[in-house]
């Protein structure tokens, strides 16, 4: 791959880097806000980012050999995709399905201990997550099993060993396929859950393949429950650094939606998504030749002070428009709904059933890194 050589370069993965992902983001777009490595090209800036994921023509999201539905999937097959995907999110499956979770989320808030400290990242992120999905996907019986793989998951992409993530991967699909065949054997005795019902749905007229199947409750699962767990923790830390902002959330709970968001704005933990060029293009004078694989920051870009002021500025209503934590364009992510469903409720039962949440005085917060950000480890102590 060729590639101007005008680019400045840097190294995404280098210890200074990872020591402070945030900092050196906020630093890279203003110095050079695209920046190529070894790995490729990476936009820092708001506009920059938003202009290719719109561009899915010149910006394709087929990366990998492995095929992903609907992630890797371009125009014009994408929209069919997403048109059989959304309406499991849809605004009235979502009023169905938050009460249950509400219920989950009170009980996990209810049986932890106060003045005592705890990890928010595991032991409200991962145990919501998991209860949550399983019931939304009528997984029940697997809850044990999928936390143990969230910790294998973990580890394994922390190693950077290649067998070792095939592995977890392959487990994975082996959970996800126990679920597709207990359905299939049960027939019109399957549950009524969103996995029956994708295991009967019809793309272009056909059945959906297995590996099609699979890759869907994929993306669901597996995904999504590190994210929650993920985006849980900042939202937690955010509110422990801001008693003021707990206060007014807790005398008004309606703008916890665009609060959360905001939070997550900040301290966007889901920094990257790939594309690669299909034809030759120009980004503030650099020419990437067809064939270049580009890197949107998200995290960088929901912090461009050109947008946004001060890039920690919590101002949740104000900067909505230009919130980027659940990505652009049309693989905007179609579980959004659930998502920040399930983040809205979680925080409001945490708010709701404490009268402050702080960080611990006896631990230290750790950082995540590439390929994540936000926190693994946040001690707080709920009173």
């Amino acid at each position: 791959m060729s590639m101007s050589p005008l680019i400045p370069s840097w190294e995404p993965l280098s210890e200074a880097v990872l020591s402070d992902q945030l900092g050196t983001y906020d630093r890279m777009r203003s110095a050079c806000p695209v920046a190529a490595s070894p790995r490729g090209v990476t936009l820092f800036c708001h506009a920059d980012v938003v202009a290719a994921a719109n561009d899915p023509d010149g910006f394709s999201s087929a990366t990998t050999t492995r095929r992903s539905v609907p992630n890797s999937i371009d125009p014009p097959e994408h929209a069919g995709w997403r048109a059989l995907i959304d309406p499991f999110f849809s605004a009235e499956q979502m009023a169905l399905l938050q009460p249950r979770v509400r219920a989950i989320a009170d009980s996990l808030v209810a049986s932890l201990p106060r003045n005592t400290t705890i990890d928010a990242v595991a032991e409200i992120g991962r145990p919501l997550a998991v209860r949550a999905q399983t019931e939304w996907l009528g997984w029940h019986e697997t809850k044990d099993r999928l936390l143990a793989w969230m910790a294998d998951n973990h580890d394994a992409t922390r190693s950077g060993d290649r067998e070792r993530t095939t592995a977890v991967a392959a487990a994975f699909d082996e959970i996800i396929g126990a679920q597709v065949e207990r359905r299939r054997r049960l027939g019109d005795a399957a549950p009524d859950d969103p996995t029956t019902e994708l295991i009967t749905a019809t793309y272009d007229d056909r059945p959906l393949e297995d590996a099609e199947i699979v890759s869907i409750l994929r993306n669901w699962t597996a995904g999504d429950l590190g994210s929650i767990a993920t985006a849980l923790g900042v939202a937690v830390h955010f509110l422990a650094e801001h008693p003021g902002v707990q206060q007014e959330l807790r005398r008004d709970p309606s703008g916890l939606a665009p609060a959360v968001d905001e939070m997550l704005r900040i301290d966007d933990p889901f920094l990257v998504s790939r594309r690669v060029t299909t034809e030759t293009v120009r980004i503030r004078g650099h020419e990437l030749p067809a064939g270049t694989r580009v890197y949107l920051n998200w995290t960088s870009a929901n912090r461009d002070e050109a947008v946004f002021g001060g890039a920690d500025a919590y101002r949740p209503e104000e900067h909505a428009p230009f919130n980027l934590v659940y990505g652009a364009g049309i693989h905007v992510c179609p579980g959004r709904p659930l998502a920040s469903m399930e983040l809205v409720v979680t925080v409001g039962s945490l708010l709701a059933a404490t009268s402050g949440i702080e960080l611990a005085p006896d631990a230290t917060p750790v950082r995540e890194t590439y390929p994540v950000g936000g926190w693994r480890r946040v001690p707080i102590q709920l009173r």
